[in-house]
Protein backbone atom coordinates (compact mmCIF):
# COMPACT_ATOMS: atom_id res chain seq x y z
CA UNK A 1 0.00 0.00 0.00
CA UNK A 2 1.61 3.37 -1.19
CA UNK A 3 0.51 4.90 2.34
CA UNK A 4 2.40 2.77 4.61
CA UNK A 5 5.02 4.07 6.24
CA UNK A 6 3.50 7.41 6.05
CA UNK A 7 1.37 7.03 9.70
CA UNK A 8 1.40 8.39 13.05
CA UNK A 9 0.41 6.99 16.15
CA UNK A 10 -1.88 8.41 18.29
CA UNK A 11 1.26 8.35 20.97
CA UNK A 12 3.48 10.14 18.43
CA UNK A 13 1.89 13.26 17.85
CA UNK A 14 -1.61 13.11 17.20
CA UNK A 15 -3.50 16.15 18.72
CA UNK A 16 -5.64 15.39 21.74
CA UNK A 17 -8.75 16.31 20.02
CA UNK A 18 -8.05 13.66 17.85
CA UNK A 19 -7.36 11.02 20.27
CA UNK A 20 -10.94 11.80 21.71
CA UNK A 21 -12.24 11.41 18.02
CA UNK A 22 -10.84 7.56 17.88
CA UNK A 23 -7.91 8.49 16.19
CA UNK A 24 -6.18 5.65 14.08
CA UNK A 25 -3.74 6.86 11.71
CA UNK A 26 -2.28 10.33 9.71
CA UNK A 27 -1.81 10.30 6.01
CA UNK A 28 -0.29 12.24 3.71
CA UNK A 29 0.08 11.13 0.21
CA UNK A 30 1.37 12.83 -3.35
CA UNK A 31 -1.78 12.89 -4.93
CA UNK A 32 -3.31 15.16 -2.10
CA UNK A 33 -0.64 17.88 -1.85
CA UNK A 34 -0.99 19.82 1.12
CA UNK A 35 -3.41 17.61 2.70
CA UNK A 36 -3.80 15.33 5.74
CA UNK A 37 -5.86 12.54 6.46
CA UNK A 38 -7.10 11.78 9.87
CA UNK A 39 -8.40 8.05 10.13
CA UNK A 40 -10.46 7.96 13.01
CA UNK A 41 -12.92 5.13 13.90
CA UNK A 42 -16.06 6.38 14.93
CA UNK A 43 -18.40 5.17 17.68
CA UNK A 44 -21.59 6.88 16.40
CA UNK A 45 -22.72 7.75 12.75
CA UNK A 46 -26.13 9.30 13.42
CA UNK A 47 -26.53 12.41 14.79
CA UNK A 48 -29.63 13.95 16.08
CA UNK A 49 -30.37 17.62 14.95
CA UNK A 50 -31.70 19.46 17.47
CA UNK A 51 -35.42 19.86 18.19
CA UNK A 52 -35.15 23.87 18.01
CA UNK A 53 -33.81 23.84 14.61
CA UNK A 54 -36.67 23.69 13.17
CA UNK A 55 -35.50 21.53 10.27
CA UNK A 56 -37.32 19.07 7.96
CA UNK A 57 -34.78 16.36 8.98
CA UNK A 58 -34.00 15.41 12.71
CA UNK A 59 -30.84 13.31 12.10
CA UNK A 60 -27.49 13.90 9.98
CA UNK A 61 -24.53 11.25 8.83
CA UNK A 62 -20.90 13.31 7.76
CA UNK A 63 -18.25 10.43 7.05
CA UNK A 64 -15.49 13.58 7.62
CA UNK A 65 -14.79 16.60 9.11
CA UNK A 66 -12.83 19.34 7.22
CA UNK A 67 -12.99 19.77 4.01
CA UNK A 68 -10.67 21.09 1.21
CA UNK A 69 -13.48 22.79 -0.76
CA UNK A 70 -11.99 25.31 1.56
CA UNK A 71 -15.16 27.98 1.32
CA UNK A 72 -13.81 30.87 2.97
CA UNK A 73 -17.17 31.56 3.71
CA UNK A 74 -18.11 28.17 5.60
CA UNK A 75 -19.53 28.12 8.50
CA UNK A 76 -18.55 24.55 9.71
CA UNK A 77 -14.83 25.68 10.80
CA UNK A 78 -15.58 26.38 14.26
CA UNK A 79 -16.21 22.64 14.48
CA UNK A 80 -12.64 21.59 14.06
CA UNK A 81 -11.47 23.88 17.16
CA UNK A 82 -13.04 20.80 19.14
CA UNK A 83 -10.24 18.61 17.91
CA UNK A 84 -7.68 21.33 18.58
CA UNK A 85 -7.50 21.95 15.28
CA UNK A 86 -7.79 26.00 13.65
CA UNK A 87 -10.91 26.46 12.15
CA UNK A 88 -8.72 28.49 9.08
CA UNK A 89 -6.16 26.33 7.37
CA UNK A 90 -6.48 23.34 9.51
CA UNK A 91 -10.09 22.97 8.29
CA UNK A 92 -9.13 23.44 4.78
CA UNK A 93 -6.41 21.08 5.03
CA UNK A 94 -6.44 18.83 8.05
CA UNK A 95 -9.35 16.22 6.92
CA UNK A 96 -10.71 14.03 9.80
CA UNK A 97 -11.96 10.60 7.40
CA UNK A 98 -13.97 8.43 9.59
CA UNK A 99 -13.25 5.35 7.92
CA UNK A 100 -15.75 3.24 10.08
CA UNK A 101 -18.74 5.15 9.15
CA UNK A 102 -20.62 2.77 6.67
CA UNK A 103 -20.11 -0.36 9.16
CA UNK A 104 -21.41 2.20 12.41
CA UNK A 105 -24.18 2.89 10.47
CA UNK A 106 -25.67 -0.18 9.80
CA UNK A 107 -25.54 -1.35 12.84
CA UNK A 108 -27.14 1.63 14.17
CA UNK A 109 -29.53 1.83 11.75
CA UNK A 110 -31.07 -1.99 12.44
CA UNK A 111 -31.94 -1.28 16.14
CA UNK A 112 -35.63 -2.07 17.06
CA UNK A 113 -35.67 1.94 18.03
CA UNK A 114 -34.73 3.10 14.62
CA UNK A 115 -38.36 4.75 13.25
CA UNK A 116 -37.16 5.52 9.84
CA UNK A 117 -36.91 9.51 10.16
CA UNK A 118 -34.88 10.99 7.11
CA UNK A 119 -31.67 11.64 7.28
CA UNK A 120 -29.79 14.50 5.53
CA UNK A 121 -26.07 13.76 3.98
CA UNK A 122 -23.98 17.15 3.32
CA UNK A 123 -25.29 19.64 6.18
CA UNK A 124 -21.63 19.62 7.89
CA UNK A 125 -18.68 19.09 5.35
CA UNK A 126 -19.11 18.01 1.64
CA UNK A 127 -19.59 14.17 1.83
CA UNK A 128 -18.44 13.74 -1.74
CA UNK A 129 -15.27 16.73 -1.61
CA UNK A 130 -11.79 15.20 -3.42
CA UNK A 131 -11.42 12.52 -0.11
CA UNK A 132 -14.55 10.35 -1.18
CA UNK A 133 -12.74 9.20 -4.38
CA UNK A 134 -9.55 7.81 -1.80
CA UNK A 135 -11.96 6.39 0.82
CA UNK A 136 -15.35 5.32 -1.14
CA UNK A 137 -17.20 5.75 2.09
CA UNK A 138 -20.33 6.83 0.18
CA UNK A 139 -21.39 3.80 -1.40
CA UNK A 140 -21.44 1.96 2.01
CA UNK A 141 -23.50 4.62 3.57
CA UNK A 142 -26.04 4.76 1.06
CA UNK A 143 -26.46 0.83 0.64
CA UNK A 144 -26.95 0.98 4.60
CA UNK A 145 -29.72 3.54 4.37
CA UNK A 146 -31.45 1.55 1.43
CA UNK A 147 -31.40 -1.49 2.91
CA UNK A 148 -32.68 -0.28 6.11
CA UNK A 149 -35.83 1.76 4.56
CA UNK A 150 -34.61 5.02 5.56
CA UNK A 151 -34.92 7.84 3.08
CA UNK A 152 -32.18 10.11 2.64
CA UNK A 153 -30.80 13.87 0.99
CA UNK A 154 -27.60 14.93 -0.18
CA UNK A 155 -26.57 18.58 -0.31
CA UNK A 156 -22.93 18.71 -2.16
CA UNK A 157 -20.62 20.58 -4.14
CA UNK A 158 -18.83 17.26 -5.52
CA UNK A 159 -18.73 16.12 -9.42
CA UNK A 160 -17.75 12.62 -7.64
CA UNK A 161 -21.69 12.22 -7.13
CA UNK A 162 -21.53 11.55 -10.59
CA UNK A 163 -20.03 8.26 -9.93
CA UNK A 164 -22.39 7.13 -7.70
CA UNK A 165 -25.30 8.21 -9.83
CA UNK A 166 -26.78 4.48 -10.89
CA UNK A 167 -26.13 3.82 -6.81
CA UNK A 168 -28.41 6.27 -5.98
CA UNK A 169 -31.10 5.41 -9.10
CA UNK A 170 -31.40 2.13 -7.92
CA UNK A 171 -31.99 3.38 -3.96
CA UNK A 172 -34.66 5.75 -4.80
CA UNK A 173 -36.74 2.95 -6.16
CA UNK A 174 -37.16 1.68 -2.49
CA UNK A 175 -36.51 4.98 -0.43
CA UNK A 176 -37.06 8.51 -0.92
CA UNK A 177 -33.83 10.45 -1.82
CA UNK A 178 -33.74 14.18 -2.29
CA UNK A 179 -30.45 15.42 -4.41
CA UNK A 180 -29.42 19.09 -4.08
CA UNK A 181 -26.40 20.89 -5.92
CA UNK A 182 -24.57 23.91 -4.04
CA UNK A 183 -23.69 26.65 -6.59
CA UNK A 184 -23.57 29.77 -5.20
CA UNK A 185 -20.92 31.74 -8.04
CA UNK A 186 -21.08 31.78 -11.50
CA UNK A 187 -17.86 33.75 -12.06
CA UNK A 188 -14.74 31.11 -12.34
CA UNK A 189 -12.22 33.60 -11.43
CA UNK A 190 -14.20 35.00 -8.35
CA UNK A 191 -14.82 31.12 -7.81
CA UNK A 192 -11.71 30.04 -7.20
CA UNK A 193 -10.98 32.50 -4.98
CA UNK A 194 -13.49 32.29 -2.81
CA UNK A 195 -13.90 28.53 -2.77
CA UNK A 196 -10.58 27.19 -4.31
CA UNK A 197 -11.19 23.76 -3.77
CA UNK A 198 -14.40 23.40 -5.10
CA UNK A 199 -15.53 22.16 -8.92
CA UNK A 200 -15.71 24.79 -11.29
CA UNK A 201 -19.07 26.43 -11.93
CA UNK A 202 -19.51 24.40 -15.47
CA UNK A 203 -18.26 21.17 -13.77
CA UNK A 204 -21.43 21.74 -11.44
CA UNK A 205 -23.90 22.51 -14.18
CA UNK A 206 -23.04 19.52 -15.75
CA UNK A 207 -23.63 17.74 -12.52
CA UNK A 208 -27.07 19.20 -12.00
CA UNK A 209 -27.81 17.68 -15.39
CA UNK A 210 -26.30 14.17 -14.96
CA UNK A 211 -29.04 14.26 -12.21
CA UNK A 212 -31.66 15.80 -13.20
CA UNK A 213 -30.95 13.13 -16.73
CA UNK A 214 -31.27 10.36 -13.88
CA UNK A 215 -34.72 11.15 -13.21
CA UNK A 216 -34.21 13.56 -10.18
CA UNK A 217 -36.12 16.81 -9.44
CA UNK A 218 -32.87 18.75 -8.74
CA UNK A 219 -32.76 21.99 -6.02
CA UNK A 220 -29.65 24.30 -6.30
CA UNK A 221 -28.45 26.00 -3.35
CA UNK A 222 -27.63 29.81 -4.85
CA UNK A 223 -25.84 30.26 -1.57
CA UNK A 224 -24.81 32.06 0.15
CA UNK A 225 -25.23 35.33 -1.39
CA UNK A 226 -22.19 37.19 -1.17
CA UNK A 227 -22.56 41.00 -0.61
CA UNK A 228 -21.02 43.40 -3.34
CA UNK A 229 -19.40 40.45 -4.95
CA UNK A 230 -22.23 37.94 -6.57
CA UNK A 231 -25.62 39.77 -5.65
CA UNK A 232 -25.46 41.89 -9.10
CA UNK A 233 -28.50 41.75 -11.74
CA UNK A 234 -26.45 40.52 -14.02
CA UNK A 235 -23.98 37.72 -11.63
CA UNK A 236 -27.73 36.27 -10.43
CA UNK A 237 -29.44 36.23 -13.70
CA UNK A 238 -26.25 34.60 -15.37
CA UNK A 239 -26.38 31.92 -12.63
CA UNK A 240 -30.14 31.58 -12.16
CA UNK A 241 -30.34 31.13 -16.10
CA UNK A 242 -27.76 28.72 -16.16
CA UNK A 243 -28.77 26.16 -13.98
CA UNK A 244 -32.47 26.44 -15.25
CA UNK A 245 -30.97 25.58 -18.52
CA UNK A 246 -28.97 22.51 -16.78
CA UNK A 247 -32.29 21.34 -16.09
CA UNK A 248 -32.82 21.92 -11.77
CA UNK A 249 -36.30 22.45 -10.78
CA UNK A 250 -36.07 25.03 -7.78
CA UNK A 251 -33.29 27.28 -6.21
CA UNK A 252 -32.92 28.02 -2.45
CA UNK A 253 -31.12 31.29 -1.85
CA UNK A 254 -29.96 33.63 1.33
CA UNK A 255 -27.49 36.01 2.05
CA UNK A 256 -24.04 35.17 3.48
CA UNK A 257 -23.74 35.35 7.24
CA UNK A 258 -20.24 35.03 9.57
CA UNK A 259 -20.82 33.43 12.43
CA UNK A 260 -18.13 32.47 14.77
CA UNK A 261 -14.49 31.85 13.57
CA UNK A 262 -15.57 32.11 10.28
CA UNK A 263 -15.95 35.77 10.30
CA UNK A 264 -12.38 36.68 11.49
CA UNK A 265 -11.12 34.34 8.39
CA UNK A 266 -13.29 35.48 5.53
CA UNK A 267 -12.77 39.21 6.29
CA UNK A 268 -9.08 38.81 6.44
CA UNK A 269 -9.45 37.29 3.32
CA UNK A 270 -11.31 40.34 2.66
CA UNK A 271 -8.94 43.09 3.19
CA UNK A 272 -6.05 41.36 1.48
CA UNK A 273 -8.23 40.93 -2.05
CA UNK A 274 -10.61 43.46 -1.56
CA UNK A 275 -9.95 46.40 0.97
CA UNK A 276 -12.43 48.55 -0.54
CA UNK A 277 -15.23 46.31 0.56
CA UNK A 278 -13.51 46.37 3.97
CA UNK A 279 -15.93 49.42 5.16
CA UNK A 280 -19.09 48.24 3.91
CA UNK A 281 -19.15 45.16 5.56
CA UNK A 282 -18.43 46.71 8.50
CA UNK A 283 -21.64 48.43 7.94
CA UNK A 284 -23.24 45.74 6.59
CA UNK A 285 -22.55 42.79 9.04
CA UNK A 286 -21.67 45.61 12.52
CA UNK A 287 -20.45 43.70 15.33
CA UNK A 288 -23.07 40.12 14.39
CA UNK A 289 -23.11 37.30 12.17
CA UNK A 290 -26.04 38.56 10.02
CA UNK A 291 -26.61 41.28 7.64
CA UNK A 292 -28.92 44.05 8.10
CA UNK A 293 -33.23 42.95 7.78
CA UNK A 294 -33.25 45.56 5.18
CA UNK A 295 -29.84 44.10 3.05
CA UNK A 296 -32.06 40.55 3.53
CA UNK A 297 -35.25 42.38 2.12
CA UNK A 298 -33.38 43.89 -0.67
CA UNK A 299 -31.86 41.00 -1.99
CA UNK A 300 -34.82 38.89 -1.95
CA UNK A 301 -36.70 41.24 -3.68
CA UNK A 302 -33.65 41.32 -6.22
CA UNK A 303 -33.89 37.85 -6.50
CA UNK A 304 -37.52 36.35 -6.76
CA UNK A 305 -38.27 38.01 -10.17
CA UNK A 306 -35.33 36.37 -11.46
CA UNK A 307 -36.27 33.22 -10.18
CA UNK A 308 -39.84 33.69 -11.65
CA UNK A 309 -38.00 34.52 -14.75
CA UNK A 310 -36.63 31.67 -15.21
CA UNK A 311 -39.15 29.48 -14.56
CA UNK A 312 -37.64 27.44 -11.09
CA UNK A 313 -39.47 26.85 -7.67
CA UNK A 314 -38.36 28.95 -4.80
CA UNK A 315 -37.90 27.60 -1.59
CA UNK A 316 -37.92 29.27 1.49
CA UNK A 317 -34.25 29.74 2.78
CA UNK A 318 -35.12 30.51 6.50
CA UNK A 319 -34.76 26.86 7.96
CA UNK A 320 -31.50 26.89 6.40
CA UNK A 321 -30.35 29.71 7.91
CA UNK A 322 -31.96 28.60 11.61
CA UNK A 323 -29.67 25.87 10.99
CA UNK A 324 -26.36 27.67 11.29
CA UNK A 325 -28.26 30.00 14.27
CA UNK A 326 -28.73 26.19 15.95
CA UNK A 327 -25.47 24.79 15.42
CA UNK A 328 -22.81 27.74 15.21
CA UNK A 329 -22.39 29.23 19.07
CA UNK A 330 -18.62 30.23 19.03
CA UNK A 331 -18.70 29.52 22.34
CA UNK A 332 -15.81 26.90 22.62
CA UNK A 333 -17.97 23.88 23.39
CA UNK A 334 -18.27 21.08 21.05
CA UNK A 335 -21.36 21.58 18.87
CA UNK A 336 -23.22 19.22 16.87
CA UNK A 337 -21.76 17.97 13.08
CA UNK A 338 -25.02 19.23 11.37
CA UNK A 339 -23.80 22.75 9.82
CA UNK A 340 -23.79 23.14 5.89
CA UNK A 341 -20.53 23.51 4.31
Amino acid sequence: MRWQGQTLDAEDGALPGLERAGFVRSVQTPEFEGITFHEVLCKSALNKVPGESKLPFDWTVNPMRGCSHACRYCFARSTHEYLDLDAGRDFDSQIVVKTNVAAVLRKELARRSWRRDPVALGTNTDPYQRAEGRYRLMPGIIRALTESGTPFSILTKGTLLRRDLPLLTLAAQEVGVRIGVSLAIGDPVLQKEIEPGTPSPKARLELIRAIADAGFGVNVMVAPVIPYLTDSVAHLDGLIGDIAAAGAVGVTAFPMHLRGSTRGWFLSWLATEHPALVRRYRQLYGHGAYVTPEYKTWLAARIAPLVDKHGLARERGQSVEGLATAVVDGGGVRVPEMTLF
